[in-house]
Parts: structure tokens; sequence; C-alpha cells
């Protein structure tokens, strides 16, 4: 599970964390019952307290993507398909927030966007 953070992003880390996970749930990256990396193991890797990895999982575990068993670890929960769904939804709706208020910066217009969004659509990617 690859997590990239970035320093210069006005979202907190443990945040950063947290989304990250959750889209490689939602993407089918990390399977039902595949075990996470130990809250200590993360924060090493990543270069972060403890405090911030915990802040992550307890996040994840109340918006009921993981549990955590005790003396066991942490592990991707299984999803209802139309559950599922619904969270992706909601990814992609907060992508397209942040993709607006980006464009809006800028002052580019919906056109532009829908033209953006078309193209990339239909390149696959």
């Amino acid at each position: 599970m690859k997590i990239l953070l970035q320093n210069s992003s006005n979202q907190p880390i443990y945040e950063q964390i947290k989304e990250q996970i959750k889209a490689h749930i939602l993407q089918g990256n990390l399977e039902p019952g595949e075990s996470l990396p130990s809250m200590r193991e993360l924060a090493s890797d990543l270069g972060v307290s403890l405090i911030t990895t915990k802040r992550a999982y307890v996040d994840l575990e109340q918006e009921q993507f993981v549990t955590t068993i005790r003396g066991k670890g942490t592990f991707v929960k299984s999803q209802d398909p139309s559950i599922m769904k619904e969270k992706q939804f909601i990814v992609i709706e907060d992508l397209a927030k942040e993709l607006t208020k980006q464009a809006k910066l800028i002052g580019m217009d919906v056109k532009e966007i829908n033209e953006i969004i078309t193209l990339i659509y239909e390149e696959g990617e």
C-alpha cells in the first residue's frame, strides 16, 4: 500500500493518510480481511508520529472501513456493495468539489472543466 504525503497540503497529515487508505479500499486495492500495517510500522514508514497514524485508523474504523482486533491488528472490513457504491460516489463528489474550487480560482468556466473531464474519461485514465 503506497501512501504519499504532501507537506504543502492544507489537509492534515492524518487526513491524508485516512483518505489514501480509504481510496485503496474503494478501488479494490485492499481486499476485505486484508491487514493494514501496524500503526507503529506505518508511522515509521511515513516518518510521522504514532498519534497521527492512530488518528487515521480510528477515523477509518468510525467510518466502517476497517476493524481493529486487539493483539492481532487492523483489517479491511467487508462492505455491502450498495454502501460501497455510495461511499465511492461521496469520494467522487469530494474530488469534484476540489476540482471546481481550483478551477474557479483560475477563472475556468464549467464548459472548460467538462471538456477536460471528457477528454480524460475518453482516454481511459
